[in-house]
């Protein structure tokens, strides 16, 4: 199902990649966040994300009354407070998507999938 703003204009139709790309765009520039993971169905380990893949970490769904819950799946930089690196993440993933979209965020989960030295 994808977002809809309806007006006196007529309808839009956001793509669920769209609001994944707006929110991996944005989670990736909050401290602390290296990137995106993804989980290997054959052994089990995190792989981050490069590039355009970055989407596949994130899991974007709209619910009945049109607003979006957002997983994300997240390789965290060691030495970092994790609790404070996702609540940064949380907050300024629902304002920029909120403002990029105008579809209201209901809720993120963060699902810290590893960690990683950063050079």
């Amino acid at each position: 199902m994808n977002g809809v703003i309806s007006n006196d204009n007529g309808t839009i139709i956001i793509d669920n990649e769209v609001v994944a790309k707006s929110a991996a765009m944005a989670a990736l520039d909050c401290f602390g966040i290296v990137g995106m993971a993804t989980i290997s169905v054959r052994d089990g380990l995190a792989k981050l994300l490069k590039g355009d893949s970055n989407t596949k970490g994130i899991n974007v769904k709209i619910d009945d009354n049109n607003e979006l819950l957002i997983d994300f799946h997240v390789i965290v930089a060691y030495g970092v407070g994790i609790k404070t690196v996702v609540s940064n993440l949380i907050k300024t993933v629902r304002y920029r998507v909120e403002e990029f979209t105008g579809l209201k965020v209901k809720n993120i989960n963060v699902y810290v999938e590893g960690v990683r030295v950063i050079d």
